[in-house]
């Protein structure tokens, strides 16, 4: 499991932040302060950080030049300020990628996904290519097979598709997958949900080991029929 580091002084933030990244199956670490990340970098060293620039202690430039001297973890800056000194300075100092404020949690975790992409070893870009069964999911070119036959989905579709299989088993809430899929700052409802999944059974037909599960009044499962 990859660890992404989040540091920002509002917790509100890294609560939001949080949520998003455990959904896309991190293990998450959150620091208040610079020093703290700091500190929390050289304990558990990250996989991926998400660095506030303005936070007490240290502010973030100076967290990226410390992490810098001892690695090449990617980065990714926030602020609430969006002057191009900022972001140039950012950059040059070793970020990798730069967010202002107010931003959207997909986004930012859709550019997560991005950096982890270009940055992982060729051997381990497997990752990227989930497999149960007779279903094969590849979220580096966005396409499903089932049976080594294409299945055509969208987007989305196919990123409810990805979240639901890597947790084999476990429930998702409708609120749950809303927020995940299309964020804190979205104005639709749960139907949306309803309706994509209803969509994604119909392309994907009946599997005799597996299905998308619903639990009344909870939400949606992959669940395993048959484990292999």
């Amino acid at each position: 499991m990859a660890t992404i580091l989040i540091a920002d002084d509002n917790r509100q933030i890294t609560s939001i932040l949080g949520e998003y990244a455990r959904n896309e199956g991190f293990e998450v670490k959150i620091a208040y302060d610079g020093k703290s990340a700091k500190e929390m970098f050289e304990r558990f060293t990250p996989d991926i950080v998400l660095l506030d620039v303005m936070m007490p202690q240290m502010d973030g430039f100076e967290v990226c030049r410390e992490i810098r001297r001892q690695s090449n973890v990617p980065i990714i800056m926030i602020t609430a300020r969006g002057e191009d000194f900022e972001r140039i300075m950012g950059l040059d100092i070793g970020a990798d990628d730069y967010i202002v404020k107010p931003f959207s949690p997909g986004e930012v975790m859709a550019r997560v996904r991005a950096i982890m992409r270009r940055s992982m070893p060729e051997d381990k870009k497997s990752s990227q290519i989930l497999e149960y069964d007779n279903l094969k999911i590849n979220m580096e070119d966005y396409s499903v097979t089932i049976n080594n036959k294409s299945v055509l989905l969208t987007k989305k579709e196919i990123e409810i598709l990805w979240m639901l299989v890597s947790n084999k088993n476990k429930v998702f809430t409708r609120e749950n997958l809303l927020n995940s899929l299309w964020g804190y700052d979205y104005y639709g409802d749960s139907r949306t949900v309803d309706s994509h999944i209803k969509r994604l059974r119909s392309k994907l037909g009946e599997c005799e080991n597996w299905e998308i599960k619903t639990i009344w009044g909870v939400g949606y499962k992959f669940e395993v029929k048959k484990d292999e």
